[in-house]
């Protein structure tokens, strides 16, 4: 149980740090930097799955058609909407937004082994409603900036929100099903699958959408553009998939979703160190509101002997 929660929280440092790609590198476009991200993790990962021949005869068509999905929704798309959120509202308000995983993930998985009554969840959906309210009072009321472009950032991070929401309750749900993968097999072939759908994206780009790969930067801010998909490839990506689903194969799904908390928490913590400043009294109050909401969510979960109670895969 402790061991679980540690590799969440080891998780939610290294995403934390992966949304703050998108506020370094603002003049490189969503689609280039979720391509040439995941082709990276893509290699990596071909080189762990060496190891795997055997296991890998085990794979199904069926186990084939999940992992393509998680990898293309939970890993691309997530990614190519976070990065345009992030670009367009700013760390702190894409990655609070985001933030409303934790409930999200619960409510979706309510029929799961340890979920609790919706009933049991309207104080806690209630406060990050009004934390909702206060960032996007703080986003189209106060900060600078286009209206359109912000309601364009706030499409971008409820998009996110929901291929996230989609991707942790279904790859929990395989993790505890497979019998013949264990969580670091899993990650590695999603991690191949990833690859492969960026290299074919890549592709389309080229042909299609040639403007997309194209951008006038300095010779520095492409080494900086390079080592930043690397670090998010082998720190946010593989070794961050791995912590998180070994975290998913130790407990309860509403209780792993609500740890995802962690990578707001980082992510706010990085975002107000890069900008030198405190939150403002919107942005305080949001925070406190969202992680309030969570932290109460999670005390709805159950009594400690129904946390502690083990999850079998």
């Amino acid at each position: 149980m402790k061991r679980g929660v540690m590799y969440a929280g080891g998780a939610g440092a290294l995403w934390g740090m992966v949304l703050m790609v998108p506020e370094l590198l603002p003049e490189f476009n969503p689609m280039l930097l979720s391509s040439v991200r995941y082709a990276l993790v893509g290699l990596i990962s071909l080189l762990l799955a060496v190891p795997m021949t055997r296991q890998l005869r085990q794979l199904t068509l069926a186990d084939g058609w999940m992992l393509l999905r998680l990898a293309v929704v939970g890993n691309l798309v997530y990614f190519i909407c976070l990065v345009a959120a992030i670009q367009r509202l700013g760390v702190a308000p894409a990655s609070l937004i985001v933030g409303v995983l934790p409930l999200t993930i619960t409510l979706y998985g309510r029929n799961d082994r340890g979920a609790v009554p919706i009933r049991r969840l309207i104080g806690p959906l209630a406060l990050i409603l009004a934390g909702m309210l206060c960032i996007n009072l703080e986003t189209f009321a106060f900060a600078p900036g286009d209206i359109g472009d912000k309601l364009m950032g706030l499409f971008y991070a409820l998009a996110a929100l929901a291929c996230w929401t989609w991707y942790a309750v279904q790859n929990s749900r395989c993790l505890k099903q497979s019998g013949h993968f264990d969580s670091h097999q899993w990650s590695v072939l999603i991690g191949v699958l990833t690859g492969l759908s960026s290299l074919v994206m890549l592709a389309v780009l080229a042909m299609w959408q040639p403007q997309q790969l194209q951008v006038e930067a300095p010779m520095a801010r492409w080494w900086l553009f390079w080592a930043a998909c690397l670090g998010c490839a082998v720190l946010g990506s593989w070794l961050a998939t791995a912590l998180w689903n070994a975290a998913s194969k130790r407990l309860p799904l509403t209780l792993s979703g609500q740890l995802i908390v962690f990578e707001t928490l980082f992510a706010l913590l990085y975002a107000f160190l890069w900008r030198q400043a405190g939150p403002s009294l919107l942005e305080a109050a949001a925070i406190i509101l969202v992680i309030g909401g969570v932290l109460w969510s999670m005390r709805q979960h159950g009594t400690p002997r129904e946390l502690a109670k083990p999850v079998h895969s």
